[in-house]
């Protein structure tokens, strides 16, 4: 049954943040199909423009838009500072990336005329956005399909309505109307109505494996609808040789806690040779015990808030311990001071001796370690995964990583770099339970519109050569 109005409740306190009423998906798809037509209609200079001038607003309203992330996720205001810094460079982002990804072309013959290549929106899309990043992952996708003429539909994730309130507020306020731009409250019911609505053309969805397949399964008879599917990942982090331990140990940190492990690239194996097992666990551990896990305007400022909810803390908490009951051994502990509040203390568990490791993503500050005995070992381990995002190597030689590079099936493979941070200039996405083949950040311009090829003359010219009679 559909919920009836969506309560948003801030992680960090218990406090109500936020309520609404849900949404008429048939009411929204109607609105955005009568505005489609002026929209695409716009030169594609206004368009940009506009999406130019909702950088302007995020920029006016940066203050306020990082306190509510911060209040509605739980993360440090620290990182939700950064969140808008992206929002904001996600524009100029964009316009470069539709430029060079969806650029017009043209050939001449005066024989044949000019054979030409231009692209066209799809028409009404659907954003579905992700709680943990609530502004910058929608909006990877919300501004490359208003430059290319699609108009949006944006329904938030349930846990995170009012930064996507926000954020639609600041494109209205640009002069891109409420039609084209339309921020639709709902739970996963009307998800789900709005992804199988005939008269959307394309839906762009960030959020869990589980919620991505049922879309593509949903939409496998329907091939007229353009699908961009961003899910999560059972991110590796491999470390061999290396005399960089202090460095190897945060990045490690970097990769599994940042935003308290509530990243999609976040690393959630640490495979290490047996060799380097030592000297980097004990440096990991020395570094998690100084973290700072607290509410997001403390002061000192945390590295950690709270995860997004009880349901979540619960769900983490019931996976250390599975891990403890099946072999795991504790590295660290799994510590919540308040079942009230999700407040979680980073963990590590060795899960080397688990006969079987469970290949999902934990989605939060639990970090699995696995031990083994050399290279080849560890890219096996690495890759023994259904989800195919993030993979980093940690030491070793340039030969090394070529060959990691080669072998590892990822859609974003770093060297001596964090899992997680990935840059907008570059694309975004992975493959088998990772994604469908259609990476965001500089790509979405692929999927936001589609080539369409003709070949032209200011004038009928035609003649027939062979198989005409003389009378």
């Amino acid at each position: 049954m559909s919920q009836t109005e969506i309560i948003s409740i801030e992680p960090a306190t218990g406090n109500e943040l936020w309520r609404g009423k849900t949404g008429d998906v048939d009411a929204a798809v109607d609105r955005a199909r009568r505005a489609w037509p002026a929209w695409a209609a716009q030169p594609l200079a206004t368009r940009i423009e506009l999406v130019r001038r909702f950088a302007n607003e995020v920029r006016k309203a940066s203050d306020k838009l990082a306190e509510l992330i911060s209040k509605e996720t739980g993360k440090p205001l620290w990182e939700s500072r950064t969140e808008v810094e992206a929002v904001i460079n996600k524009v100029d982002i964009s316009v470069t990336a539709y430029a060079e990804r969806t650029g017009q072309k043209k050939l001449d013959s005066a024989l044949q005329g000019t054979a030409a290549v231009r692209h066209k929106p799809h028409g009404v899309m659907v954003v579905l956005g992700p709680y943990n990043f609530p502004a910058h992952l929608p909006n990877g996708h919300i501004v490359p399909a208003l430059i290319a003429g699609n108009v949006v539909i944006f329904k938030p994730s349930e846990k995170t309505p009012a930064v996507g309130e926000l954020l639609m507020e600041c494109f209205n306020k640009a002069g891109i109307s409420a039609a084209v731009a339309q921020f639709f409250v709902g739970g996963p019911e009307e998800g789900k109505a709005l992804v199988a609505h005939r008269g959307i053309d394309g839906v762009l969805f960030t959020g869990s494996a589980q919620a991505g397949i049922a879309i593509n399964k949903r939409l496998a008879s329907n091939p007229g609808k353009i699908v961009a599917l961003e899910m999560g990942g059972n991110n590796p982090i491999v470390v061999i040789d290396t005399p960089k331990i202090t460095d190897a140990a945060t990045l490690i940190v970097q990769s599994a806690f940042t935003s308290a492990g509530q990243r999609c690239t976040a690393a959630r194996r640490l495979i290490i040779k047996e060799s380097m097992y030592g000297p980097i666990i004990d440096e990991v551990k020395s570094l998690v015990s100084r973290i700072i896990v607290g509410e997001p305007f403390a002061d000192p400022a945390p590295f950690m808030g709270p995860v997004i909810d009880n349901n979540a803390a619960d769900q983490l908490v019931e996976s250390f311990l599975y891990f403890l009951s099946n072999g795991g051994k504790a590295i660290r502990h799994m510590t919540r001071p308040d079942d009230s509040l999700p407040f979680l203390s980073p963990s590590i568990i060795d899960t080397t001796d688990m006969p079987d490791r469970p290949d999902v993503e934990l989605f939060g500050p639990l970090l699995q370690v696995i031990k083994v005995k050399d290279f080849d070992q560890a890219i096996i381990e690495a890759n023994r995964t259904r989800f195919g995002l993030a993979a980093s190597l940690i030491g070793g030689s340039p030969q090394d990583y070529n060959r990691f590079w080669a072998n590892i099936r990822a859609g974003i493979v770093n060297w001596n770099r964090p899992t997680n941070g990935a840059s907008s200039n570059a694309p975004f996405g992975g493959l088998g339970l990772s994604g469908n083949h259609r990476p965001a950040a500089f790509y979405a311009a692929d999927y936001c519109a589609y080539p369409v090829a003709s070949t032209e003359m200011d004038q009928p010219r035609a003649t027939i050569g062979v198989g005409l009679s003389t009378t």
